[in-house]
């Protein structure tokens, strides 16, 4: 219903079916367009899926809860079992996403263990990942429908005083929270089985065919990058990276000092200090902690040369250990620091550091020992609990 002076006053109503083109005639020009590089499909295509899959579809299509396999934690330290979970659509500042591929880290398996932790069950772990934007909640404005991504346990809002700084990356708002295992936006899950909440781990899950991260925890990488490799840079090789380039800063020519030694290793790392002190003229110029084992961190402390020596603290220690030194250690300008991620903010930084194994400044091959299809998954945990290997990847659509 409309009155007749708006047409008299020269608008035009019309009505069009198919564009008004004629399928025989008109749609190889259309094509010829896109071959000439005249009309953009490419961004159009998000998702690529078998037939057998089909239903897969429809879910994608209606941008409602999607139905999709996911390994799921009953119980602690019982194996994984594949579920058919319901992820429901990103919120606002929160970003849905393909996952590709996952690998396994000690964090994931720390918490399945759930020792001298909370027990937080039924959770889907997993956060060294990379994937594809799938869908955008209300004001995500970074991201779009087929970026590619690493999901990370910590993030970047950009706006508080952390994130301003130059200095920290421990953002206020979206700092590590082992505990929580719902959304910032509303507390709740984005995952459930037929009506039951599943757990989120670090905001991030991504032992699950696609999972619900917020904006600020996801990098934005080079579409080029291989994902079955760069993957690892969302946690551990970052980690490691930043703890020793933007913590540590040894010099050209010092003397670095790892501790990342196994069992047998960690029960004799007390003597290590008169060991390293003995071959190295006093003690080594820099040494990075990524144990967590608190004798290991004492002693990469005390082997540290007095008026220069920096040690780092990489690794996450049981929540009630001590770390007990003599004050003159630092009265001998010794100097204890920790470090978080590496020093590295998200969303900022990541990216760069991708672009460093994309220019072969940074190798990762060497890291990447076993590979599983996600049907599998149980065995990277078999592999890293019998001390088998680096890092295990797991494919998503294997």
């Amino acid at each position: 219903m409309t009155k007749p002076i708006n047409f008299l006053n020269e608008r035009t109503l019309k009505g069009t079916f198919f564009g008004n083109y004629k399928p025989r005639t008109d749609l190889p020009n259309v094509v010829e367009m896109y071959m000439n590089k005249e009309l953009e499909l490419d961004k159009f295509l998000t998702h690529r899926i078998k037939f057998s899959e089909i239903n897969k579809a429809f879910d994608l299509m209606v941008k409602e809860v999607v139905v999709v396999a996911a390994a799921v934690a009953w119980e602690a330290g019982k194996p994984l079992v594949i579920e058919q979970v319901e992820v429901a659509p990103p919120q606002a500042m929160e970003v849905r996403i393909n996952v590709k591929y996952t690998s396994l880290c000690h964090t994931d398996l720390y918490f399945w263990e759930s020792k001298g932790q909370t027990p937080l069950f039924p959770r889907i772990f997993g956060h060294e990942a990379a994937g594809i934007v799938e869908s955008v909640g209300e004001g995500v404005t970074e991201l779009k429908p087929g970026d590619h991504v690493l999901p990370v346990f910590t993030g970047e809002c950009k706006k508080c005083r952390h994130c301003k700084s130059e200095e920290s990356n421990m953002c206020d708002l979206l700092r590590i929270n082992t505990d929580r295992g719902v959304m910032l936006n509303d507390g709740k899950s984005r995952f459930s089985i037929k009506g039951q909440p599943i757990n989120h781990f670090l905001g991030t899950s991504t032992f699950s065919e696609y999972t619900v991260v917020h904006v600020g925890c996801l990098a934005k990488i080079n579409p080029s990058a291989p994902l079955d490799k760069v993957c690892i840079v969302s946690c551990g090789v970052s980690t490691g990276l930043g703890a020793t380039l933007n913590v540590a800063k040894p010099k050209r020519g010092s003397i670095v000092a790892v501790f990342g030694l196994g069992a047998v290793g960690l029960a004799v790392g007390y003597l290590l200090f008169n060991v390293l002190a003995e071959m190295t003229d006093g003690g080594v110029d820099r040494a990075i902690e990524c144990t967590g084992n608190i004798n290991a961190m004492i002693s990469a402390f005390e082997c540290v040369h007095d008026g220069w020596g920096v040690a780092v603290l990489v690794g996450v220690p049981h929540k009630d250990a001590i770390f007990t030194t003599k004050p003159i250690n630092f009265l001998n300008e010794r100097t204890l620091k920790g470090t978080f991620f590496g020093n590295y903010k998200p969303r900022t930084d990541i990216p760069n550091v991708v672009e460093m194994y994309m220019n072969k400044e940074l190798e990762l091959d060497k890291f990447l020992t076993h590979r599983v299809k996600f049907s599998e998954i149980n065995k990277a945990f078999d592999l890293m609990v019998n001390g088998e290997g680096l890092r295990c990847i797991i494919s998503m659509d294997d």
